[in-house]
């Protein structure tokens, strides 16, 4: 029997969640997945510089397993490019490290970690009219799995 993955902390989420060539049709590409942690991996290591003993720590898995998880990650982003393919970011094994809270009356923006429990007011104004927002991939990929870690696993694409 396979032992259950960890989930792995990300600090924050995509801009965008959709990568194509231009001038090809949607309709037309192969699609490659690249997993929200896989993202995070690419995020730590390649655009700020994180050693792969930081990273690893930051996202609370071993060393070993970032580096796993990057080299899997670079593979796709490669295969893209390479092959012309559209390039998904969605689903994998991941939690949030924060929680983001907006006030309906003072419009006040403020972000807790996890398992830190709600908030009783708001800090700015002190109100109890403030809702938690919704993250983007919570809302549209990982709706309901009312689960603490988000498991979603997507196709994986084959290298051509």
């Amino acid at each position: 029997m396979v032992r259950p993955r960890h989930c792995r902390r990300v600090d924050s989420e995509p801009v965008s969640y959709y990568f194509k060539p231009a001038g090809v049709s949607k309709a037309s590409l192969e699609e490659v997945i690249l997993t929200i942690d896989e993202w995070e991996a690419l995020r730590l290591a390649d655009f700020k510089g994180t050693y792969h003993d930081g990273a690893a720590k930051s996202m609370r898995v071993s060393r070993q397993t970032f580096g796993r998880i990057i080299e899997g990650a670079r593979k796709k982003v490669a295969q893209a490019l390479i092959c012309g393919h559209a390039l998904i970011i969605k689903g994998g094994d991941y939690e949030m490290t924060t929680r983001k809270f907006t006030c309906f009356d003072c419009k006040h923006k403020w972000e807790l970690d996890h398992g830190t429990g709600r908030p009783e007011t708001c800090p700015s104004c002190e109100g109890t009219n403030f809702h938690r927002e919704q993250n983007v991939s919570e809302n549209k990929i990982n709706s309901g799995k009312g689960k603490k870690c988000r498991r979603q696993h997507g196709k994986q694409c084959s290298p051509v």
